[in-house]
């Protein structure tokens, strides 16, 4: 009689024994298998990741720095039906805490044996080559055990004696430096490009530019073509237009003189017989009566002109005889010439009054002329 054992995914079971002495073994990974009472043994080995944390204290390294290296190494038991078996030879029966010591011992005595055939640097510097190199001498060995080594890095290197510090330091310094040098270049280079850049963005604008202007410029030529082309016609159609007009208007004038002139004449003819038959009746209203008045006007003028003569003729007679007889009667020199003066002062005056008065000249009667001149004498 017997039993049924059944196991996970991560565990692998392992049946040995059987009926007739057989020493055959049965390993059985997620899944079941069936074990004979007293002549059939059940065992289990884990097949999780063991996580291992090898630390080498005071290595010396090739060039005699001591130095000390941790690090972290993930493992397991392979699946593999051979090398499963080399795992449970090596550790069936064991608890994890013991494989794990195992395994760990063998990865710390790889790890310092490779610590001594490298420098400082090397294991500083790169890391991840001296991990590879660890894994790579390590993983034969383990491999025997039935154990794969699934990644081993370096968690952490350093030493008493600050040579690391040092290191570092020198290592900064040059790291700063070229940072320094790098960024100073970088700058530059930057700056240069950054200087290209803005001499091709400039050129790049000044073609722009110059296309744009150049475009601009034939727009406005074509408009100011076309402005003049059009400002041409328009002026054309404008002298056209003012020039029609004007012959227009020139007809239209002529034809108005000529109705002027016709209208002129028709006034002219109208005036004319305007003029004939007021003519007509002045001379018939006016002229005839006027000389006919005229004649009899001149007829009483010269008849009292005549009697006007007359009587300053029978008037200077009078003068002069009364100036006989005060000419006679004078005594005195003196009183003769004062008379003799006023005498002559008054036929002087008198033609003038006359003249002034009736527009006869008593100056031309012989009669006062024969007075006037023995007046003179008398005088003398």
């Amino acid at each position: 009689m017997g039993n049924c054992h059944t196991v996970g995914p991560n565990e692998a079971l392992v049946v040995s024994g059987g009926c007739c002495g057989s020493d055959q073994k049965t390993y059985v990974i997620g899944g079941w298998s069936w074990a004979w009472w007293l002549i059939s043994d059940i065992q289990r080995i884990t097949l999780e990741i063991m996580t291992l944390q090898p630390k080498c204290e005071d290595v010396e390294t090739a060039e005699g720095v001591a130095i000390t290296v941790t690090g972290v190494a993930q493992v397991k038991v392979m699946t593999e039906d051979e090398l499963l078996g080399y795992a449970c030879e090596q550790f069936l029966g064991k608890s994890v805490v013991e494989i794990k010591s195992v395994i760990l011992q063998t990865l710390e005595g790889h790890l310092r044996a490779i610590l001594g055939t490298l420098t400082v640097e090397q294991i500083y510097q790169d890391r991840d080559k001296f991990a590879s190199l660890v894994r790579e001498v390590a993983s034969p060995d383990v491999g025997r055990m039935g154990i794969e080594i699934l990644s081993f890095t370096i968690k952490d290197v350093y030493d008493k004696v600050e040579y690391l510090s040092s290191l570092g330091k020198t290592q900064t310094a040059a790291v700063q430096r070229d940072a320094d040098i790098g960024v100073a270049e970088a700058e530059r280079d930057a700056g240069i490009r950054e200087a290209e850049c803005k001499r091709e963005m400039m050129d790049i604008k000044f073609v722009a530019d110059t296309k744009m202007a150049d475009s601009k410029r034939e727009l406005e030529m074509q408009k100011a073509s076309f402005n003049q082309e059009v400002n041409t016609k328009k002026a054309e159609a404008q002298l056209a237009y003012e020039l029609q007009a004007a012959k227009e208007q020139q007809k239209i004038r002529l034809e108005e003189i000529e109705i002027e002139v016709v209208q002129r004449k028709k006034q002219i003819t109208i005036e004319e017989k305007e003029i004939d038959r007021t003519e007509k009746e002045l001379i018939a209203t006016v002229k005839r009566p006027a000389e006919a008045e005229a004649y009899k006007v001149q007829q009483l003028a010269e008849g009292q002109k005549i009697k006007k003569v007359l009587t300053a003729q029978a008037e200077a007679e009078k003068i002069r005889c009364v100036g006989e007889a005060e000419a006679a009667s004078i005594e005195a020199v003196g009183k003769a010439e004062v008379c003799g003066t006023q005498v002559n002062r008054l036929l002087a005056e008198l033609p003038v009054s006359i003249n002034a008065l009736t527009g006869v000249d008593l100056s031309k009667i012989p009669l006062l002329q024969k007075m006037t001149g023995q007046q003179s004498q008398a005088a003398m």
